[in-house]
């Protein structure tokens, strides 16, 4: 007899093995779907699925108290049963903020993340100082201290000037930015987004909004090619010269200078 034949006596207790092994595994998975399917029906109709804390993350500018207002979400509210689409679009409804996610955390938490626009200038008000928003709003919640870095905007309101400038000013680089003191708006009938900038160095600019980056990206090389004391008006509105302030011996010698 072939020795590699197995004798039907000797694959029986196998193929009994085998089929003992796939039912115990049907087994178990049946009783881990029942429970599973028992623990979510008891889950479902307990307090354990009721909202029990709201968690706000990312904010400065509103209070935990004022976002979870705006996104309409209330305690001891089914967990599963919150609209997070709707609370998202309610949230970024508020002008501080310019993104928001909503997650569930097990077993009753929701989990409020926002994303808030920066400010990248301020204005001032009697002694008050208020942020001028990355998207073109001046925030109405006043700055505890006067701010280290950012130009102070002057005769700017909401709209579309002050929204072109806040533009500009979010593509300078860091360098140019932190040499900018103020940002004073005077339009005229030809030039309805001129404005006039104040430098930590002592000179002053005259730009448009619409072109202020581009134009500003120029600053450190004109100013390289001035002497320590040349103090005046540079002029980047359409090309760009320099113009030398009046000194009191100039404003003399005209004055003294014969009529023709």
């Amino acid at each position: 007899m072939d020795k590699n034949i197995v004798s039907l006596e000797d694959r029986i207790p196998k193929l009994k093995q085998m089929r003992k092994k796939k039912a115990n595994r049907r087994l178990i998975i049946l009783l881990t779907i029942f429970f599973l399917l028992i623990f979510s029906i008891i889950y479902f109709q307990s307090p354990l699925s009721k909202i029990q804390s709201i968690k706000v993350e990312g904010n400065s500018y509103l209070t935990d108290k004022e976002i979870v207002a705006a996104s309409g979400i209330e305690l001891n509210e089914n967990l599963w049963e919150v609209k997070k689409n709707e609370a998202t679009a309610a949230i970024e409804k508020e002008k501080e903020v310019s993104s928001v996610k909503i997650t569930r955390q097990l077993p009753n938490t929701i989990v409020i993340t926002v994303d808030e626009y920066e400010y990248k200038a301020y204005v001032q008000e009697g002694k008050e100082y208020y942020p001028v928003l990355t998207n073109g709003s001046i925030l109405k919640k006043k700055l505890r201290v006067i701010p280290d870095s950012g130009p102070l905007l002057v005769s700017f309101k909401e709209g579309k000037a002050l929204q072109k400038v806040i533009e500009q000013l979010d593509n300078l680089s860091p360098e140019i930015m932190n040499s900018i003191s103020e940002i004073h708006y005077n339009p005229s009938e030809s030039a309805p987004y001129k404005i006039t900038l104040f430098m930590n160095d002592g000179y002053e600019v005259t730009a448009s909004g619409e072109t202020l980056a581009k134009k500003m990206s120029h600053y450190p090389a004109i100013v390289s090619q001035l002497g320590d004391n040349d103090k005046g008006v540079i002029d980047l509105e359409v090309g760009s010269y320099f113009r030398a302030y009046e000194t009191e011996t100039d404003e003399e010698e005209a004055e003294d200078a014969p009529e023709e």
